[in-house]
């Protein structure tokens, strides 16, 4: 199958066959909200031979799910209540991502679990991780994970030596996977749109609309781009949109649907080489848990749990949230972490689903997790869920919305690899010799076959026709400029921080958030999106803007004044005011 490239001519295209549904070309299914839940659905619902439509009011992948842990697992805690079909289902999830999917994208890591008795926490401990890797399985044959084993204090300290001598006995080590969340996502459209999927990000639904029997047909949709606005017309419309899941219910007039409250969970970044240790951590809280994870030249620690009661746009992350994270990890931490040891941070929100429907819902598909519901005739709402069973799901939503007819088109979706995962073993055999042809380190190579996959052919084609795209940026020397390149001729950009934020993640990877190379990204950028000097100096320059608020923010204490410091960088392309909001349902 050829891999669809996302250009601004496909946009363009995907908006005149969502505009064309109106003429009496209606859509079988238009998913709104482009985060890992929408962009499943779109990719569930087109390949069941639907014609389909998704539409995202920002870039992909803006909200929750580019500010995830970046964890693909099961829910240890799952089974200290006892939900062992929710384990098994997200474990599942896990291995098939892992071995089918999408296994360029999703690899394992492993965690210590540390124990403070070596008696009776060693056994306890112990025998919800065997529980954890016997639910693993999903089909006879190798697993996609090693056992567990137990650790004792040396084979600790060896495995993280920076872990305080006096903070454990000994310790469980255990796997789960990670993934770039936004590279997943941006993946998931890909290959949707790949399969005929009409794809709009920066558009958004401003209006449902509904025919004389008070069916929901379709949606006013809004190209913040242009400012244009047109009607979409679909037999079924899927709201996929988390934290907004109540703003976009209030369009349809309707007080039927889910209760999502909006929790506010951040992360900060630290230097590899701050942390000594070839294994993450998973710690326990008075809250909750706080994980240690090992990602690529830094640590990833987090997160919190806080409800956020401001405007869903910019969660920030406060000096509270910063101090209460480099707190809790330093009381296992033999060198202590200071705030100049952190080089990034970001928060994200968690729709978190509330219990029962409101008044007026017809009816409801209720998992642990999540939550499918219709408010009113037409209209499907997912809320809920984690990463990790996005797919599920997506299956869910989909199947909801066809009703009856679900039993005819089953959802495929289990067996379909995503953009980059077909040939990404045999690029690995060739790791050396690629790396040899182009002059690029073994670790650079992995770093491309990790965000690409079989997709890196792409990349390397393009070095060929021009080979200054095979340098590293001078300012972020871990990214190529064939990279920026591509996300601007095959990853959907629209705008520089498009960039910056989802296509490398140099916003917090970068202690001057990417700064350094910005003007060279910009360029890159420019060359092939048309922009005049006007145009690039804008971009710059809203950037340059976000991030020093950003940056003001993270010295607040308090969410809402930290809120209006953020709020001083305007957006760019600003969304459209909604009358009702979450706070006044």
């Amino acid at each position: 199958m050829r891999t669809a490239a996302l250009t601004p001519q496909t946009r363009q295209h995907a908006l005149e066959a969502l505009a064309d549904s109106g003429q009496g070309r209606e859509l079988d299914i238009l998913v709104i909200g482009g985060g890992v839940t929408g962009a499943g659905i779109a990719l569930d619902a087109v390949t069941r031979g639907l014609r389909v439509g998704i539409v995202e009011a920002q870039d992909w992948a803006s909200g929750t799910s580019s500010r995830s842990s970046k964890l693909v697992h099961g829910g240890l805690r799952y089974l200290q209540m006892l939900d062992f079909h929710l384990v098994h289902e997200a474990l599942t999830e896990r291995d098939l991502l892992l071995k089918r999917i999408a296994p360029h994208l999703v690899r394992p890591v492993s965690f210590l679990y540390p124990l403070e008795n070596a008696y009776w926490e060693r056994a306890y401990v112990g025998a919800g991780v065997a529980l954890y890797d016997t639910l693993a399985s999903i089909a006879p044959g190798k697993r996609a994970m090693p056992w567990h084993r137990h650790v004792s204090r040396a084979g600790m300290e060896r495995l993280f030596p920076d872990l305080r001598h006096d903070a454990a006995v000994g310790a469980v080590r255990y796997y789960d996977a990670s993934v770039d969340d936004a590279r997943l996502v941006e993946t998931l459209i890909r290959t949707a749109v790949s399969y005929g999927a009409h794809a709009a990000s920066r558009t958004q639904v401003v209006e449902l609309t509904k025919r004389g029997t008070g069916v929901v047909d379709g949606a006013v949709l809004q190209d913040l781009e242009t400012g244009e606005r047109f009607t979409c017309k679909a037999d079924q419309v899927i709201n996929a949109t988390g934290v907004w899941t109540e703003e976009t219910e209030a369009l349809a007039d309707t007080d039927g649907g889910l209760h999502v409250l909006a929790s506010k969970g951040i992360h900060i970044v630290v230097p590899r080489d701050r942390i000594r240790g070839d294994v993450g951590l998973i710690l326990q809280t008075e809250k909750s848990v706080l994980f240690v994870i090992p990602w690529s030249r830094y640590w990833v620690i987090g997160t919190t749990d806080t409800e956020w009661k401001q405007q869903l746009v910019h969660p920030v992350a406060t000096s509270a949230d910063i101090d209460y994270v480099i707190d809790h990890a330093n009381a296992v931490l033999a060198r202590p972490l200071t705030r100049d040891d952190v080089i990034g941070v970001w928060a994200g929100l968690r729709p978190l689903l509330q219990p029962g429907t409101k008044e007026g819902t017809s009816s409801a598909k209720v998992s642990r997790e999540h939550t499918v519901a219709s408010p009113t005739p037409g209209l499907t709402v997912i809320a809920g869920g984690k990463l990790t069973t996005y797919r599920v799901m997506a299956k869910d939503a989909v199947d909801f919305a066809l009703g009856e007819r679900a039993a005819s088109l089953p959802s495929l979706t289990d067996r379909i690899a995503l953009a980059g995962a077909e040939g990404h073993a045999v690029l690995q055999r060739q790791a050396r010799q690629i790396g040899a042809a182009y002059g690029w380190t073994s670790a650079m190579v992995d770093h491309l076959l990790h965000r690409y996959g079989a997709l890196l052919a792409e990349i390397m084609d393009s070095v060929d026709a021009d080979p200054s795209l095979g340098r590293p940026l001078e300012g972020a020397p871990a990214y190529l400029r064939a990279e920026i390149a591509y996300a601007a001729t095959h990853e959907g950009v629209l705008h520089l921080e498009d960039v910056m934020l989802h296509r490398t993640r140099l916003v917090y990877e970068q202690r001057d958030r990417g700064l350094a190379a910005v003007e060279e990204i910009a360029d890159l950028v420019a060359e092939r999106l048309g922009w005049d000097a006007g145009r690039r100096q804008a971009e710059i320059d809203s950037y340059r803007a976000r991030c020093e608020a950003d940056e003001q923010a993270s010295f607040v204490a308090d969410d809402a004044e930290a809120e209006a410091v953020r709020l001083q960088a305007a957006d760019l392309v600003p969304l459209v005011p909604l009358g009702r909001t979450p706070a006044d349902t």
